[in-house]
């Protein structure tokens, strides 16, 4: 049985990506572990990295070689200040000199010493080895970024089945949308009520609410950080961010100083009805351009799709709820979690497995489940609201042009909000006697069109957009 905590699912991070980011830059978190515990990190005098398939193929665009760097300097992605990223690299680029964890100075060169390989190795699409070169022998160790960063190390016994075990201590497992309806059922709770009793116990009931919090002040620190930061993105694109300008018009004469007073202001703000669409996909570009500029966000369940929870969450609060509070944050994000731990166990989050429905679709999943307890539905309407979401999302491809998480995936999180919330509301009408197709079947349908969707059409640019719209068309 696998288990997957709602903080395995919803993870602090830096973007764009947290297959393609996130996950490499913990990949050399956990390589530096491995030489300091085999005792040969002091011994090493060369680095060289090698990447392979869908982190080969978009790699630059998705900052991959930055975030190895980052994660070989030393620096961790839920706590480096951003505004250091930058300084961090140029330094590296400038000296040709990595200080490896912060300790040890080795001679680096990013052109030569960062391989980009195109071939695709067995086990996944995101594959890269890290070399150490002691004494004239290299030292391997290759590990797999399976997305919303996950990392692992080869396990052959699985790797057909793409299952990755994470062994369970939960005293009530679940990895079916069947099996936590009859957790429910036995234990007379809401989805969320059965959720929170596993993570109580793994941790004490101060931490799992300390750390939702922390989770939720940095979805709405990354919204207020979009709604108020101007100009382009980077990457050569040149699209501009649309979330200031749609914030401007839509704020009115709403007046605050912090992230926290701007959710009263924009409650306090009238809102007429065409306007709620405006502000919902405003919240979502808002965070989906900070995720693309290289600054902190929630992985939820990626970080390609980290602006779907948040701006249908932030409706919630702004305009179905004006007395929402913690216990509604706390009950939203339980619920949300769960749900993605259940696409991830049958199915994947992971574009270069499964394309883009396994990040918009399994968000929007999520959040219209979310929003379906919230809202008042029942444990059978809140997997209802779920598989509406993803059903409207299967064969979702990934073809970032420009191999940029910019096109189409900004918009894409706007559209997955919208569409989480409308899920939600036909799930709030719907009589679950009447189901014709439950989350379960819906989940292993994911996982079926994952398997026979085109390889490039799964976040390779090979495909799609990527290849009919041309970098010097933007």
């Amino acid at each position: 049985m696998e288990c997957i905590s709602v903080f395995d699912m919803l993870k602090i991070g830096v973007g764009p990506s947290s297959s393609h980011t996130l996950g490499p830059w913990r990949a050399a978190e956990r390589w530096i572990k491995e030489l300091k515990d085999t005792k040969k990190f002091d011994k090493v005098e060369k680095i060289t990295i090698d990447l392979y398939g869908s982190l080969s193929l978009t790699g630059k665009g998705h900052a991959t070689d930055y975030a190895i760097l980052l994660g070989l300097s030393g620096t961790d992605p839920e706590h480096v200040p951003v505004e250091t990223i930058d300084v961090i690299i140029a330094a590296i680029k400038n000296t040709n000199t990595l200080l490896f964890n912060n300790e040890i100075p080795i001679n680096f060169d990013i052109k030569t010493d960062i391989i980009f390989n195109r071939k695709f190795l067995p086990f996944h699409a995101n594959a890269l080895t890290f070399s150490a070169h002691i004494n004239g022998r290299r030292y391997r160790s290759t590990y797999y970024s399976i997305g919303g960063g996950f990392v692992v190390q080869e396990e052959r016994k699985v790797s057909k089945a793409n299952k990755i075990i994470f062994y369970c201590t939960f005293p009530y497992p679940i990895s079916t949308g069947k099996e936590l309806l009859k957790f429910c059922e036995d234990l007379k709770l809401p989805i969320s009520g059965v959720v929170l009793e596993n993570e109580k116990s793994i941790r004490p009931i101060e931490t799992i609410d300390s750390e939702l919090q922390r989770i939720w002040d940095t979805m709405l620190e990354c919204m207020y950080t979009g709604c108020h930061t101007e100009g382009n993105l980077p990457g050569g694109l040149n699209v501009r961010r649309r979330a200031y300008d749609m914030h401007q018009s839509l704020k009115g004469s709403a007046t605050y100083t912090t992230p926290v007073e701007w959710l009263y202001a924009i409650r306090n703000t009238e809102v007429k009805f065409r306007q709620i669409l405006k502000w919902v996909s405003c919240f979502a570009l808002a965070v989906n351009e900070v995720n693309a500029s290289l600054g902190r966000v929630v992985t939820a369940p990626t970080n390609g799709s980290a602006g779907v929870i948040p701006a249908v969450l932030m409706y919630y609060l702004v305009i179905e709820n004006h007395d929402g509070n913690f216990e509604d944050i706390k009950r939203f994000l339980l619920v949300a979690g769960e749900i993605g731990s259940i696409f991830k166990k049958g199915a994947t989050i992971s574009a270069a497995m499964g394309g883009c429905q396994a990040e918009i679709g399994v968000s929007s999943a999520m959040a219209a489940g979310a929003l379906c307890e919230l809202s008042g539905g029942t444990p059978e309407q809140v997997l209802i609201a779920a598989e509406i979401a993803m059903e409207h999302h299967l064969g979702l491809t990934c073809d970032p042009i420009g191999g940029l998480v910019q096109i189409p995936c900004i918009e894409r999180n706007a559209m997955g909000a919208i569409k989480a919330i409308n899920a939600c509301e036909l799930a709030l009408d719907t009589d679950p006697n009447n189901v014709k197709v439950p989350l379960d079947k819906v989940v292993n349908t994911m996982w079926e069109t994952a398997k026979d969707m085109n390889t490039k059409y799964k976040e390779t640019s090979e495909g799609g957009l990527a290849v009919g719209v041309h970098l010097s068309d933007c």
